[in-house]
């Protein structure tokens, strides 16, 4: 369905989710803290980074299957089988790496936070929705060092809106001149 929707667009999951998830697993077969947890994440998370997603759920459903969870540890197993398998079109993380694309929702979360928070949230503001679409519109022109380009841009429009005539005019001049 969200293919539908956008064209060109790669989606990933975001790693610290699966991570999360790896150690929920982990944490079935292992006690917290131990040695044998860290191995079980670290040596899943490497086989998932070289694109192994799928030998990885099948290994773990496998071990699942043999160590014979019972009650929550069985639930809790199940429930990070089925993510894994409901995310997997969006784990191809050697990819990713391969074409510089981020795999950790950190840069997006920085960049909403220094376009948006850094503006939005001083001290006694209250947006309505267009001003706030308005003014993230401006800070994002200045943000990418486009404040020039756009009043240039700006100043253009508004004179043709409010000087339509002129503009007539000049055109006019410069076709009986050509």
């Amino acid at each position: 369905m969200l293919g539908s929707c956008l064209v060109n667009v790669v989606c990933i999951l975001d790693l610290f989710h699966v991570m999360e998830r790896l150690w929920s697993a982990a944490h079935c077969f292992h006690p917290e803290g131990s040695e044998a947890a860290k191995a079980f994440v670290r040596d899943r998370l490497e086989r998932i980074l070289n694109g192994e997603v799928g030998r990885v759920i099948g290994g773990m459903r496998q071990m699942g299957t043999n160590q014979h969870l019972r009650g929550s540890r069985a639930k809790q197993f199940s429930a990070v089988i089925g993510y894994l398998e409901r995310n997997r079109q969006f784990m191809h993380y050697h990819e990713y790496l391969a074409n510089g694309y981020p795999i950790g929702s950190g840069v997006a979360d920085g960049a909403c936070r220094h376009l948006v928070k850094d503006r939005m949230e001083l001290t006694g503001m209250r947006w309505g929705l267009h001003g706030a679409q308005a003014i993230l519109h401006l800070r994002a022109v200045y943000l990418n060092d486009d404040w020039e380009k756009f009043q240039t841009h700006r100043m253009k429009t508004e004179c043709s809106r409010l000087y339509p005539y002129r503009n007539a005019v000049i055109h006019s001049k410069r076709r009986h001149a050509a």
